[in-house]
């Protein structure tokens, strides 16, 4: 499958947009290809789990710093709750949404099928990767420069929440007020050993699937999923 920014003038473009400029395109484009488009011997450059598993130790320690020296007087316990928030699976694939992630992403034809362009935890991975490959390749000021910019809005969200938000509360006042019924989850499916289980959970208003979400647990992957539901409906 082709790169969806293989011509110079789509690559410029966006690193016009995420303001940087990579040395080494290939690390952009395995940022932004699936393993679903590389099974089985595939062509491409490889896909974006390893970029994935960098980008999360990079943005875990970016986010650190900048709490841990723009809150001096903030106990741990809070800087974690607060850390927690920003980094979560629906935070990343709303700061992926704002970039148009899905968009550009190389993917299987089943996830293409199922609408993996949208999953929030696709989205998220290729969020991460995307700050491994600008780590790679410009290092970590460089990193966190593009950390700071593009989650800027949910460090300030997480601060004014205190880091903690009842997305499912929302969603349900919030479709109450719109007239649109009551809310109801469900597990899409479970995967991994028993001591680190991730979950991936659909919430459903009246009959229609209206988000998803995933986590560690079936409670924060039903806030992930309300949390989806809230930015794709608006509310």
């Amino acid at each position: 499958m082709a790169f969806h920014l293989s011509s110079e003038a789509q690559r410029e473009a966006f690193e016009a947009k995420i303001g940087y400029r990579f040395k080494d395109a290939v690390l952009l484009s395995t940022a932004f290809t699936h393993c679903s488009a590389v099974q089985n011997g595939g062509e491409g450059p490889g896909h974006n789990q390893r970029l994935e598993f960098l980008g999360d130790a990079v943005l875990e320690m970016c986010i650190s710093e900048h709490l841990y020296l723009g809150f001096p007087e903030m106990p741990e316990g809070r800087l974690t709750k607060l850390r927690a928030g920003i980094v979560s699976e629906g935070a990343l694939a709303a700061a992926a949404g704002k970039l148009s992630l899905g968009a550009h992403l190389v993917i299987g034809r089943g996830e293409e099928l199922t609408g993996g362009r949208e999953k929030p935890s696709i989205l998220a991975d290729a969020f991460e990767a995307l700050i491994g490959a600008v780590y790679l390749d410009g290092g970590l000021n460089s990193a966190r420069r593009f950390v700071l910019r593009f989650l800027g809005d949910q460090i300030t969200e997480a601060v004014e929440a205190g880091g903690i938000r009842d997305f499912k509360t929302e969603l349900q006042e919030a479709a109450h007020r719109a007239g649109l019924g009551e809310c109801s989850y469900r597990t899409a499916c479970e995967t991994g050993p028993d001591h680190r289980k991730e979950f991936v959970v659909q919430v459903l208003i009246g009959d229609e699937v209206r988000g998803e979400g995933g986590g560690q647990s079936k409670k924060a992957a039903e806030q992930q999923a309300a949390r989806a539901a809230l930015m794709r409906l608006h509310l």
